[in-house]
């Protein structure tokens, strides 16, 4: 690494950003996994950290998805999801990291035999605990498993009343092939009546049609992903000219064969074309960076300057959930980054 290369690290460490797009169980660290896993007498089909490390070697989506359950099978209780955020918000510290947004997956703790308020009741504590000790403010984003009943989702949604108010979105994640988004218009139809705007993954291993049918479908507010919009110039008009936040998760899709190499990816071409995006980082302990990987990975693919990355974070503040006194807050923060290049 060049000296420049460690003074844009450096820089890049500084800069207030802020993650929309983080699976909090994908932030699940081989190390705390065995912890957990002794601390809840599970067996895990590992015998070292070096063996989890090794299996991180994912074909696609779906191979991920396998090792991202089985993975889970450690968080149990209240303490577990409360120790796995706060893990992930002293990593986010180091990174610079100002305002994170946790999306979870109550459905897959759910089959497990967890019940609602054990990642509720965890989460949130970690996140009152986040902004005091660390100054990071957050917001909670339900996610559902697309390739799950929609009609389980909007159970599942209704089962959570005693926390609606703690909910900042709702989301739609999980295997994306064949499973198109349309089919949960009514759980995000329902969360609307109530308030909750909705997020919601497509065009990333599924086609442009998907990000259409999210838009218009769910009227979601954002785009998880969304790289394969180009596909559909059309589209691609019609999200620049809404202003849509597309949440781009770079080392995510090298990892799982999106796109062959970062150098390859769609994210000059996305902004070329005047796109809402931003940068994140989807499973960090899964796709081998945080928020401070990313955004040096791209600078180092891509020779972006401190104005891009300026311009990014701006666009992830403005999209993201938090009161307006927060938001003003770090776009100040971020106009003394700006007036210092």
């Amino acid at each position: 690494m060049t000296t420049r290369d460690t003074e844009m690290t450096t820089w890049l460490r500084g800069l207030p950003k802020a993650e929309l797009h983080l699976h909090i169980e994908g932030t699940l660290e081989p190390e705390l996994m065995f912890a957990l896993a002794e601390r809840n007498g599970v067996t895990l089909p590992y015998d070292s950290v070096a063996a989890v490390r090794a299996a991180y070697d994912f074909d696609d989506l779906p191979s991920f998805l396998d090792l991202y359950y089985q993975g889970m099978g450690v968080l149990h209780t209240r303490e577990d999801f409360f120790d796995l955020a706060m893990a992930y918000f002293a990593r986010a510290q180091e990174d610079g990291v100002a305002h994170v947004e946790l999306s979870f997956d109550p459905q897959a703790h759910l089959v497990r035999g967890v019940p609602l308020e054990v990642p509720f009741e965890g989460l949130l504590a970690a996140c009152r605990e986040a902004e005091s000790r660390y100054d990071i403010s957050s917001a909670l984003i339900m996610s559902f498993l697309r390739d799950r009943d929609p009609a389980e989702a909007l159970e599942v949604f209704e089962q959570a009343a005693p926390w609606h108010a703690s909910i900042d979105a709702v989301g739609l994640d999980s295997a994306e092939r064949d499973h198109p988004p349309g089919r949960f218009a009514e759980v995000f139809e329902r969360a609307r009546a109530l308030g909750i705007p909705g997020v919601a993954h497509a065009g990333e291993e599924g086609p442009a049609a998907y990000i259409r049918e999210a838009w218009e479908a769910l009227e979601v507010c954002r785009i998880d992903h969304g790289v394969r919009c180009l596909e559909d110039p059309e589209l691609v008009a019609r999200l620049r000219d809404a202003r849509v936040p597309l949440t781009v998760c770079p080392l995510s899709n090298v990892k799982l064969k999106v796109t062959p190499t970062l150098t390859e990816h769609p994210l000059p071409a996305l902004r070329e074309a005047g796109l809402n995006v931003t940068l994140n980082s989807d499973d960090p302990a899964y796709f081998g960076g945080g928020m401070l990987d990313n955004h040096v990975a791209c600078h180092e693919a891509f020779g972006w300057t401190r104005d891009d990355f300026i311009a990014m974070t701006h666009n992830a503040v403005q999209a993201a959930f938090m009161d307006e006194g927060r938001r003003e807050a770090l776009l100040e923060r971020l106009r003394g980054v700006a007036s210092d290049v």
